[in-house]
Formats: C-alpha cells, sequence, structure tokens
C-alpha cells in the first residue's frame, strides 16, 4: 500500500477535518478526498464520517489507526536505517522549540554525542505547534517544549521547574519590555497586569530582548537562570513585589516508541540540565 495513503488518514484523524489534513500536508482537499477515496478502496470499508464540523473515525477506522501508524513507522525506521552514516547503528531525531535552543538544545547535542557515540542524530529547531506535529507523523521521536501535548499516545514529562521573574537595569529600568513567552503566559500576564502589556516594547526573542535591555535600560520578565548571573553581579534587579510565572520545560514522545536509542537521549537530556544550571543569554 502507498504510504501517502496511511499517512493522509493519520493527518485527518490529528487534525479532525480534511480541509486541516491538506494544509498540513500541502496538497489540495480534491487530493486528501482521492487519496482516502482510494484507501477505502483497498480496505474495502469506510474509515469516515464527514459532516459540517468535520471528520469523524468510523469503528473500522478506528481498528485500522494503529496499523496506520505501525506501517508509518516501519518505513520511516526503514528509510533511516538504510541511509546511516559509517560507524552509526540507530538514527534518532530530537527537536527543540525556538526559545530553548541556547543553551539546553546546545548542551543536549554536547551530552548526547558524548554519550551515544554510536547514534546518527538529527536535530530540528522551530515554534512548539511545527513540532507537536513533527512528533505526530513520527519524523521526530522527542521533543523539549514549554507547553505540553497531551495527545493520544503521548508521553509527557516536566524536566525544568523554571519561572519568568521581572527584572530591571537599576536606575535605567525604562522602557517596559514585553516578551512573547507563549500564549499561557500571555493570558497570565493579561489577567494580571493588564495595562502595562499595552504600553510596551515587544520581542518574540527573548536573548534578543535581554541584550537590548542591558545595552539600552528598560524592564521585563525572564527566564530566572539567564538572569542569575546579571542579579548576582548587580547588572540588573528583580522588581519588588511584581508577579512571577511558572515556566516548566517538558519533554514529549510517542509510549510506543520507547527504545534504547530514545532512552540516552532522555538521560542525556536530564544530565545537561543537572550540570549546566545557569543558562546564558
Amino acid at each position: 500500500m502507498d504510504i501517502e495513503l496511511a499517512k493522509t488518514f493519520l493527518s485527518i484523524m490529528s487534525s479532525g477535518t480534511f480541509i486541516e489534513a491538506a494544509k498540513r500536508l500541502n496538497v489540495t482537499q480534491t487530493t486528501i478526498t482521492a487519496r482516502i477515496k482510494t484507501l477505502e478502496s483497498h480496505l474495502n470499508c469506510q474509515l469516515f464520517i464527514r459532516n459540517r464540523s468535520g471528520a469523524k473515525l468510523t469503528r473500522e477506522g478506528e481498528v485500522f489507526v494503529n496499523h496506520a501508524l505501525k506501517l508509518v513507522q516501519t518505513w520511516e525506521q526503514a528509510k533511516s536505517h538504510l541511509n546511516l552514516p559509517k560507524g552509526k547503528i540507530d538514527t534518532i531525531s530530537i527537536g527543540a522549540d525556538i526559545s530553548l535552543w541556547n543553551p539546553l538544545m546546545v548542551d543536549w547535542m554536547s551530552a548526547f554525542t558524548l554519550n551515544a557515540p554510536e547514534l546518527h542524530i538529527n536535530n530540528e529547531v522551530t515554534d512548539t505547534e511545527k513540532l507537536v506535529s513533527l512528533l505526530e507523523k513520527d519524523i521526530l521521536d522527542i521533543i523539549l517544549i514549554h507547553t505540553p501535548c497531551y495527545f493520544s499516545g503521548f508521553t509527557v514529562e516536566q524536566v525544568v521547574e523554571e519561572k519568568l521573574i521581572h527584572v530591571c537595569v537599576p536606575n535605567n529600568s525604562s522602557p517596559d519590555l514585553f516578551i512573547d513567552w507563549g500564549s499561557e503566559f500571555k493570558r497570565n500576564f493579561d489577567a494580571t497586569l493588564p495595562q502595562k502589556r499595552q504600553a510596551a516594547l515587544t520581542f518574540n526573542l527573548g536573548p534578543l530582548a535581554l541584550k537590548f535591555m542591558l545595552k539600552n535600560g528598560g524592564n521585563g520578565y525572564f527566564r530566572t537562570r539567564v538572569v542569575a548571573d546579571y542579579l548576582a553581579n548587580g547588572a540588573l534587579e528583580q522588581v519588588k513585589e511584581s508577579p512571577e510565572f511558572s515556566y516548566p520545560i517538558y519533554i514529549s514522545y510517542r509510549a510506543s516508541k520507547h527504545s534504547t536509542s530514545l532512552n540516552k537521549a532522555i538521560i542525556s537530556l536530564k544530565n545537561s540540565l543537572t550540570h549546566n544550571n545557569k543558562w546564558q543569554v
């Protein structure tokens, strides 16, 4: 069977609609419909019930889910094993949110290559939504993110209990800086300080905002580990009586794909977090 048919089926299942599946796979809705008709013809059964709210799995569709996952996983594993560099015995693909690549992804890769030299490591740095999509499609084996993804079959584990705290440059606390730390932070920030965000200079990258603030003055919310040294040497000070916001870090992976290689990835990450508790800009 064409693997693209199985991938299309899984994309519709996870997104809930033919339209969204077409966007994810970058094909037309007509192509998606044709693929499913072909798949249903091969299997001699109906896989989806379509209505105004989207596409719902039939009983036969629910039964086919595990088979489709195994087909795609087997195909991806075969491709990766047939193209391994010399001296490598397995491939693992890891991903991290853009806000976490420095230093977490750097430290993770360093520890991983040291602890598992026999593995070929692919890495991806992008936004959380795309990371989750790549994990769903089995393109990534494990991801490092701030927002947990509690999907069926996914294992989610918190690895860091981080906070966002309000800091400023002593005697030079203007302008107000707003750093976009994600949807949950924005909801909490708006509920606590609704007027301040409207007047803020906005950034979507924490390191850029911090470098700007250290050079020009200002105040804003930053991760505790990143600003720890600046607080210690007096370059920054914490704004008194300002609220603090939880900003934990999670790993997520498919429970069904737990392997020796994945276990080494998890151990390497945790070791790197233990030995590197101060984060640079």
